[in-house]
């Protein structure tokens, strides 16, 4: 029999004891900002992509963190839309919960978007939300 680590146990009990209403919503200062560093919006590229996250008027924390003016990444590759900004990122998003601000993906031939959103200590989205542009990339 395998047993879960119980770091694990709060996140995935999470959705069972957290109302909408009581969703840790943190607050993002005004002027902060995520977004793409590398690579380029249009660039053409082999099909190992590194993606280097930036934040502006912030900082990278891990998950499980909760500090004031501090989140982590969420990458959303091909998306066809946003996920909902008001209640945790799931699995329609890459987490990157270790603070981890770069990421090298093995993407197909094609044309790819790539999209950035800050969550805060337990996956939820700032108030307002920090959202980077969508970036297009072709894989050749």
């Amino acid at each position: 029999m395998k047993f879960m680590p119980v770091k694990l146990l709060p996140l995935l009990l999470l959705p069972a004891l957290v109302s909408a209403e009581s969703l840790p919503i943190s607050t993002s200062p005004e002027g902060a900002r995520v977004y793409i560093i590398a690579p380029l919006d249009g660039a053409e590229l082999a099909n190992k992509v590194t993606v280097t996250f930036g934040l502006q008027g912030m900082g990278v924390a891990p998950a499980g963190t909760d500090k004031a003016n501090t989140g982590h990444h969420h990458l959303l590759v091909d998306g066809k839309k946003l996920p909902a900004l008001n209640k945790p990122l799931g699995g329609e998003v890459m987490h990157f919960g270790g603070g981890q601000t770069e990421k090298t993906l093995e993407l197909s031939s094609g044309q790819h978007t790539l999209q950035l959103v800050l969550g805060n200590h337990m996956h939820v989205p700032h108030n307002p939300p920090l959202v980077s542009e969508v970036i297009t990339i072709t894989v050749k």
